[in-house]
């Protein structure tokens, strides 16, 4: 056998494996970039590629280009200046005819083995189920590839590679090398070296899904399920190329020397794109130009009667609208995390979640602490002892053989029963569950936030919070947010989705908390400024709070619209109470009026919108119990004054940023290397979800098979499945709920302090270079002028009385 060194196999596997994104499980799903590993390149570019590669469509279809220009979506002005600054003079009826003739003619090129797919397919669903299987893989302990070569020869799914009956079992893979690499050895013995690359691109790019799955396992910090199995793109190659080479399946697909012919015109389509995007940023450039001219008039100095901060979520933008019609109230935005980066685990749970961006490191260990004789707190354990051991009791009934027969005839009359009512009145099990249960944990419990030295060991996350860590948490929410000023009531809110039989769940949750709830980072930063000790150091600093200030934490309930605040455990003033009264019924109009613009979305007609999303919250067949974070097309960045006298529909996600108090530019510089970027992957997920939802999303959900508490496929096999459903991005066959445009962002600060940002953040000037994201500048130093952001940190003027392109030097 050649003589092949190992980091030189590992390294090859790793620069294969660039261009195939991270995909997390959908129990705390993370919104990605399935193009994520081409961001290196122009987005025109990076689509040619990647269609080489998985053969998925980059672009919206003719159809979509087609109904944006009938319904006005599209600028017909916009598109002929672009058309025309291309050299292209055919009409836009000629031009989408062309683009649907190439579509048509558009021919797939899937070279991988669907035999072999499947095979790889099914022993990953083994391997990587979470619990889900009731008899799991055995000797998980030794990794993916050991374990499977151990029970190989008995699967009978594997051919024989001999047609004699008699050496049946013997040539079922009895022979397989001992170890990953070995078996890659064995593989590549027989090829040159500069084809190795291309050969583990080749078959990590066949299941980008299960592929994408792997990756993510094995790069993630603390992960309990891969330190106890673990799995590696060795693993998976070293079983997938053996397979591959017993089966008599090609290793490498051979070609005949001559380039796959280009068959479709992708600059005509980034045109299309372009337009379609400069459009919609013309219609909100419209609306911030009316905030600006308003925005004098409004700034009256009274102190209102209470703070709200949401997440930059679109979702909020809505509930914010509504709550600011009902009274004298301030809104705000700020990342769903409420930068305080923890690893959350509730009560009596059993498992805990990273609450925070899938960039950052959660930095300490959050656990609920309810008070022991509190009868709240009997009675939730009591309710939750009940639950587990009632799953228990089922799941081994269902398990075990003798009894299975038994319990499937002696409680179908129970379960249909069951299922008939969540279909026939979804209404009436709400209210059950309404009025019988365990009770909310964060109406009677707190968090431990105890002091911990500043210089935890790096390996795990502290168990609670220093003083000094809290003081600065609270700071750095305000600076980014740009506060000076507190009012009586301040409430962190955050959201979680509230929905039954959705495999889908988590990525309706919040997305800078990983796909989990952000109620628990709330609570949190919501603890830390109200706790005295904190509040002195923040005098310290600068930071005045007053006195007659509390802050309380809330939950946003994303699918109804129903906003909770959390007075339990805080001493409120006289002042504060009537504030908190007052808001709360306030909250429940603004509920009513968002809850019939999010149906109205829908095309649902209510008597009594606030009852019909809550319906939907249990009815167990209802596919799309919210839209999620469909639509969204905009990131604006700036003080509220700029959109709170406009209708941005849901669209836009909304940080909450003052230019004027960050003179050196550092809180802007967090928003756009963080929340920026967060941003942009949500975009893109939904965007390449909607263009090919086959390829890049997850397709309908009628036919979802939900596998190992991770995913889902398509059926009975293939691959794990990386977007989104289609029923989260379409009305119906034809009409899309999510319009595919790439991000557009407006930023209120100086150019000069924008440029002096991207060039010290070359990752993020990168995106900008290469078309994923646009980015437009409202520079209040220069009368409010509107600049494009251009390739080479250059910036395109767009006020008329601007025509010369000017470019800002950017600092060493």
């Amino acid at each position: 056998m050649v003589d092949i060194d190992p980091t030189t196999v590992r390294t090859h596997i790793e620069h294969a494996a660039d261009r195939l994104g991270r995909v997390w499980p959908l129990y705390s799903d993370v919104a990605a970039n399935p193009l994520s590993g081409f961001e290196d390149r122009p987005f025109r570019q990076a689509v040619e590629d990647a269609e080489t590669l998985f053969d998925g469509r980059g672009y919206p279809t003719a159809d979509q280009f087609r109904q944006a220009w009938e319904s006005g979506e599209i600028d017909a002005t916009i598109l002929n200046d672009l058309l025309e600054e291309h050299g292209i003079d055919e009409e836009p009826g000629v031009l989408l005819r062309r683009m649907a003739h190439e579509a048509a003619e558009r021919s797939t090129a899937d070279t991988h083995d669907e035999r072999l797919n499947r095979l790889c397919s099914k022993w990953l669903a083994a391997f990587l189920d979470q619990g889900q299987a009731g008899w799991p893989m055995p000797d998980r302990e030794q990794g993916f590839y050991r374990s499977w070569r151990a029970i190989a020869p008995y699967d009978r799914q594997i051919p024989e590679s001999e047609t004699n009956i008699a050496t049946y079992y013997r040539k079922r893979l009895t022979d397989a090398p001992e170890t990953a690499i070995e078996a890659l050895y064995a593989v590549l013995s027989g090829y040159d070296e500069s084809e190795w690359e291309d050969i583990f691109e080749h078959h990590l790019a066949a299941l980008p899904g299960w592929v994408g799955l792997i990756k993510q396992r094995a790069e993630a910090n603390n992960n309990p399920w891969q330190e106890k199995y673990p799995v590696t793109l060795v693993d998976y190659l070293g079983v997938r190329l053996i397979l591959a080479k017993h089966m008599g399946v090609d290793i490498l697909p051979e070609t005949d020397g001559t380039e796959r012919p280009k068959q479709v015109d992708f600059r005509l389509q980034e045109i299309w794109l372009t337009a379609w995007e400069r459009s919609y940023q013309d219609g909100l450039l419209e609306d911030i130009n009316k905030g600006l001219a308003t925005s004098s008039t409004q700034m009256d100095g009274n102190r209102p009667d209470a703070q709200l901060v949401f997440c930059i979520d679109t979702r909020s933008e809505i509930i914010r609208r509504h709550l600011e019609a009902t009274g004298d109230y301030e809104t705000h935005g700020y990342a769903g995390f409420f930068g305080v980066p923890i690893e959350y685990r509730g009560h009596q749970s059993k498992v805990q979640t990273d609450s925070c961006p899938v960039m950052v490191d959660p930095k300490h260990h959050v656990t609920e602490e309810p008070p022991a004789d509190d009868p709240a707190t009997t009675s939730y354990e009591r309710w939750d002892r009940l639950k587990t051991d009632g799953n228990k009791f089922l799941k081994s009934l269902k398990n075990d053989l003798a009894a299975a027969f038994g319990f499937v005839e002696a409680s179908g009359t129970f379960f249909g029963a069951a299922l008939a009512s969540r279909t026939l009145f979804p209404s009436k099990v709400h209210d059950a569950r309404g009025s019988v249960g365990p009770g909310d944990p964060a109406t009677f419990s707190s968090l431990t936030l105890s002091e911990t030295a500043d210089d935890e060991g790096p390996e795990s996350p502290a168990i609670g919070i220093s003083t000094g860590q809290k003081a600065f948490y609270a700071e750095a929410a305000f600076d980014l947010m740009g506060w000076d000023d507190f009012a009586p009531v301040v409430v962190f809110t955050g959201h979680e989705s509230q929905t039954v039989n959705n495999p889908y769940k988590s990525s309706i949750d919040c997305g800078a908390c990983s796909g989990s709830p952000g109620t628990p980072n709330a609570r949190v930063l919501a603890t830390i400024c109200n706790n005295p000790e904190v509040r002195e150091e923040l005098a310290e600093r600068g930071i005045d709070v007053p006195d007659d200030t509390v802050f309380l934490p809330g939950r946003h309930n994303t699918t109804t619209d129903d906003v909770t605040v959390f007075t339990e455990g805080v001493d409120l003033t006289e002042r504060q109470q009537a504030v908190v009264e007052d808001l709360q019924g306030d909250l429940e109009t603004a509920q009513a009026a968002a809850a019939e613009e999010r149906l109205e979305t829908l095309g649902i007609e209510a008597d009594d919108p606030v009852r019909e999303t809550e319906t939907r919250t249990d009815d167990w067949a209802q596919p799309r119990p919210e839209i999620g974070l469909s639509g969204n097309a905009g990131f604006v960045i700036g003080p509220r004054e700029l959109t709170e006298a406009v209708d941005l529909a849901g669209r836009s996600f909304l940080h909450s940023y003052d230019w004027d108090g960050d003179p050196e530019g550092e809180a802007l510089e967090n928003i756009m290397a963080g929340p920026l970027v967060v941003c942009q992957m949500i975009n893109a997920q939904y965007y390449f979800s909607t263009v090919d939802n086959e390829i890049y999303g997850s397709g309908s959900k009628t036919t979802h098979n939900a596998v190992g508490n991770v995913g889902v496929l398509q059926g009975n096999g293939g691959d794990l499945m990386m977007g989104l459903p289609l029923q989260s991005l379409y009305a119906d066959d034809r009409q899309a709920l999510h319009t595919p445009i790439r991000l557009s962002t407006v930023i209120h600060a100086p150019v000069d302090t924008v440029t002096d940002i991207l060039d010290r953040n070359p990752d993020l000037a990168t995106l900008l270079d290469n078309n994923w994201l646009s980015l437009l500048v409202i520079d209040p130093t220069q009368d409010d002028a509107t600049f494009r952001y251009q390739p080479g940190l250059e910036w395109e003027p767009l006020d008329a009385t601007l025509t010369t392109k000017i470019t800002v030097a950017s600092t060493d």
